[in-house]
């Protein structure tokens, strides 16, 4: 803001252009109007505002399994977290503008080099959700890798989990279910790292699954 004190044309009250002049105890002074902030909603923009916003969601509320599962994918200009978002924003935002959805299939909550396990099988008993698979050690697979099981709930936007839920060779991993779950469905997904952390394996999608009351 500028003031005024004399001139040829001395103060001035009113807009013109883009200043304002006025006066204050006797003080004319000017001031320009703040530009205006373009906030450019095109299809296209809105189209990825709305993916963004669906799978940040579900991003957020798994966020220390994402970490650990997209850790060899950040590097120095990318957090593990924008590498998930990319990735599954990319591969598992299904349906049409403005009807967008997650495809769980398609979801990755983990990628990397560390052998997955076949046959993976989920079963809800009981108020808890049970993983099983197969032990074979194939290419760089050890029995000491650690299990990392997830159970999310779509409705709730609520999830759980357990980062070292046995190792491969176990065979086996369970998770409990928050008894409020009770009746509602919950997507599953299993992957495996390493003994000394560096490795991780592409997580499985163990399928969806209606929570059984303890």
């Amino acid at each position: 803001m500028g003031t005024i004190k004399k001139g040829i044309l001395g103060g001035f009250s009113g807009k013109v252009g883009n200043v304002v002049g006025a006066s204050w105890k006797g003080i004319d002074y000017i001031r320009s109007l703040p530009s205006s902030i373009r906030n450019p909603r095109t299809r296209k923009q809105v189209t990825q505002r709305n993916k963004f916003s669906l799978m940040g969601k579900f991003m957020r509320a798994i966020l220390p399994v994402i970490r650990v599962g997209f850790k060899n994918s950040a590097g120095a200009s990318n957090s593990a977290f924008s590498a998930a978002m990319s990735y599954n924003i990319n591969n598992a935002v299904k349906g049409e503008y403005p009807d967008f959805g997650i495809d769980f299939a398609k979801v990755a909550v983990a990628r990397g080099g560390l052998y997955v396990a076949n046959n993976v099988i989920t079963v809800c008993e009981a108020g808890r959700l049970n993983f099983t698979w197969d032990t074979d050690v194939i290419n760089n697979a050890s029995t000491a890798d650690r299990a990392m099981i997830l159970a999310y709930n779509p409705g709730s936007q609520e999830a759980v989990y357990d980062l070292e839920a046995g190792t491969r060779g176990d065979g086996s991993g369970s998770l409990a279910l928050p008894p409020a779950w009770n009746g509602e469905e919950v997507e599953a997904f299993v992957a495996f790292i390493s003994e000394d952390g560096e490795l991780v394996s592409d997580s499985v999608y163990a399928g969806r699954h209606e929570v059984v009351p303890a």
